[in-house]
């Protein structure tokens, strides 16, 4: 897998504990602590893959996603979901957000490494 992942996640433990797991299984991970960080890494580094908490300071990821997908140089990126709310109403609002795909916490990592090659395999 190649090309950078950007992980948005305000919760140091968790943001550590990823990047340390995602950097292990070969990949090169920036990270953004808010939404609106968040859209301004993807505009400037145009990752292959956004990890996108939902529940965000500053700006939610609810509404980072929709700006993205508004957003024709960053529309293309690829947007997976990380979120406590497992619902199916959830999924749903994550995926009418512009997220491509949805990962409930705490992160089922194989299966995350398997929506990430996926996706980055679409591009």
């Amino acid at each position: 897998m190649s090309g950078k992942i950007l992980l948005v996640e305000d919760n140091e433990l968790n943001r550590d504990m990823l990047i340390r797991r995602l950097t292990r299984a070969g990949l090169e991970v920036m990270s953004a602590g808010d939404g609106q960080q968040a859209l301004d890494f993807m505009r400037q580094q145009q990752p292959a893959v956004v990890l996108m908490d939902m529940n965000l300071p500053v700006m939610d990821g609810w509404t980072a996603c929709r700006q993205a997908r508004e957003d024709a140089s960053i529309s293309h990126i690829p947007i997976i979901a990380l979120t406590a709310h497992a619902s199916d109403a959830d999924r749903l609002a994550a995926l009418d957000a512009g997220c491509d795909d949805y990962a409930t916490k705490p992160v089922d990592f194989p299966g995350l490494l398997i929506k990430i090659e996926k996706l980055t395999g679409q591009r």
